[in-house]
């Protein structure tokens, strides 16, 4: 592969080398996320500001870790686990917001996934579809003792990833209407929790990668509920899932110590 970086020793697209990056990694979307995560760390520090890519750096029980933004969607979180990955990370938790779709998904709650719909296009230059995306068993588990620890509200389950925000909102606009209305009610009826954008890629690509990848989500609203009429309190705070995110790495740390 070429390299675009012309010898300067650092990734193209995050802009961050070897040195600057922990061997685990939480994952947000937004960018301005990064500092409020970077917070809970002991002494974090700046080490890559480059297009959607913020990377803060510290450590956590005496263990270098570090958050990264990934921007919205799959092909932008590939390349942050993929080039995360070359500068020896191996274990990465995205965090971010879904909307909830079976009913007792509620604002507030969080979800932990334990496999994603590949409803997206980034996979696909991955893997067949028939290959499954699930997360690893370790750091899942981790998610879940930490949500128990913490006493947070929350789900496991399969989420749904898809490319167009608006396609899964307001579908019956969209040409192919069809299509999105129709594998929408097929997920609702499989039990599916929530709908985001990102996992379905990550679980892929770190299975290709040989690293250790998990999900968790701040259901921000649940649409369902808002059809068929019931309360649907919006909550935008992802501090409930930032926490459970950083203390499952606290969980793997010590296992792993």
């Amino acid at each position: 592969m070429v390299d675009y970086t012309e010898g300067s020793g650092k990734q193209y697209h995050t802009g961050v080398g070897p040195e600057d990056i922990g061997k685990y990694v939480i994952l947000p979307g937004d960018p301005k996320r990064c500092a409020k995560i970077a917070a809970h760390f002991d002494n974090p520090v700046l080490v890559g500001d480059s297009r959607e890519y913020v990377t803060y750096t510290g450590t956590l029980d005496g263990v270098k870790v570090s958050v990264t933004s990934t921007g919205i969607g799959g092909p932008s979180a590939a390349i942050a686990i993929e080039e995360l990955s070359k500068n020896g990370a191996h274990t990465f938790i995205r965090v971010g917001t879904c909307g909830g779709m079976q009913t007792d998904v509620c604002g507030g709650d969080v979800v932990i996934a334990t496999g994603a719909i590949r409803m997206e296009g980034t996979s696909r230059e991955y893997a067949p579809i028939e290959y499954p995306a699930v997360p690893d068993f370790t750091v899942t588990n981790a998610l879940v003792q930490a949500a128990e620890k913490l006493g947070v509200n929350h789900h496991t389950g399969v989420v749904q990833c898809k490319d167009s925000f608006f396609g899964q909102h307001e579908p019956e606009v969209m040409p192919v209407s069809y299509e999105l209305q129709n594998k929408w009610e097929a997920w609702l009826r499989m039990g599916c929790l929530a709908s985001e954008m990102e996992s379905a890629a990550l679980f892929i690509a770190g299975s290709f990668l040989r690293v250790r990848v998990g999900s968790c989500f701040l259901v921000v609203a649940n649409q369902e509920r808002a059809k068929l009429g019931l309360p649907n309190e919006q909550a935008h705070d992802t501090e409930i899932a930032i926490t459970t995110a950083v203390e499952a790495i606290r969980e793997l740390i010590r296992q792993e110590k």
